[in-house]
């Protein structure tokens, strides 16, 4: 599996033991030009890290000046048609992916034919999502007064008005047979680094394979974010989440567990830990949950094991 790095809209590869042909892979990516919906962005890239100065103060009495880059927050504004629904703050990159991946997971939408358009302003501050008719026609009890946190790392994202959410249950995700060997790779992949991450340690990451091919990764702020960018990449390029295997940077509470089952992902990987109600979420929705997923050593919560 080789490691795709989109970094400031370029592509990078960097390539761990266990390669694919590079043209293979690139074939492999699915056709945009097939999606209906029509994404305009005029951002390009935007700031993503500023030099910082500070006293290093060692224990040894030691103490200079350095100076690092360190990540920059990003705040947009998500407004579904012309209403202003959510806040997010983030590091500017994917940033349809995430208002796409966002909608998907909150229940906004139930799938990419539900949005007719996402526009992002030059400045990557104000997204203008117009929805589908079937799904902008529906009738909604409106409540301008609500206001709730949607987890994101504490980064306070809020979504500010549930006139779009759907009530819609969530369904038990369809269990696929799965490789050691697939998320070995996704842990090679994460080991190598990733961008930001190299240069601030302060960067969530998340990776999208199906089939043991890597499709895409990326950076947020928060492991939220980076998981709603995978899914939100997914729907844009039509990829059949029903086929793929997710691997995250963070922990796995209820709320990361949820995002997956929502989108119908059927495995869940990351390097950290889930809680026991996580765990729970995934034994009652048949999700095939792996933790602790290091490069040589994972931990199967639940689903059926490995085909090899």
């Amino acid at each position: 599996m080789s490691c795709l790095f989109f970094f400031h809209n370029r592509l990078t590869l960097h390539t761990p033991q266990s390669i694919l042909n590079v043209s293979r892979l690139l074939k492999s990516l699915p056709d945009e030009r097939n999606n209906p919906m029509k994404i305009n962005e005029q951002y390009h890239n935007l700031t993503l890290l500023e030099n910082v100065t500070y006293e290093f103060l060692g224990r040894d009495g030691e103490t200079h000046e350095e100076t690092e880059p360190i990540l920059v927050e990003h705040m947009m504004d998500v407004y579904v048609n012309e209403r202003l629904t959510m806040k997010l703050i983030c590091i500017p990159e994917h940033l349809a992916e995430l208002v796409l991946g966002r909608l998907f997971t909150e229940g906004i939408i139930t799938s990419a034919d539900d949005v007719d358009q996402i526009y992002i302003c030059e400045f990557g501050k104000r997204a203008r999502v117009i929805l589908s008719k079937n799904k902008s026609g529906q009738s909604h009890e409106e409540n301008e007064d609500y206001v709730a946190p949607t987890p994101t790392c504490c980064t306070g994202n809020r979504v500010l008005n549930d006139y779009f959410i759907t009530d819609q249950p969530m369904m038990p995700v369809t269990p696929i047979p799965w490789k050691k060997q697939w998320i070995f790779d996704l842990a090679d992949c994460f080991a190598n680094g990733t961008p930001l991450h190299s240069q601030t340690w302060a960067t969530h990451s998340c990776f999208l394979a199906c089939d043991g091919e890597l499709l895409f990764q990326c950076e947020d702020i928060g492991r939220h974010n980076a998981l709603d960018k995978a899914i939100g990449y997914a729907l844009r390029h039509n990829v059949d989440l029903k086929k793929c295997v997710v691997y995250s940077s963070g922990r796995i509470p209820t709320d990361m567990a949820i995002k997956a089952i929502r989108a119908g992902i059927p495995v869940l990987a990351s390097k950290a830990s889930p809680s026991a109600e996580a765990v729970a979420m995934a034994k009652e929705y048949h999700l095939t949950l792996i933790c602790a997923a290091r490069r040589d050593r994972m931990k199967l919560f639940n689903g059926n094991n490995p085909t090899e």
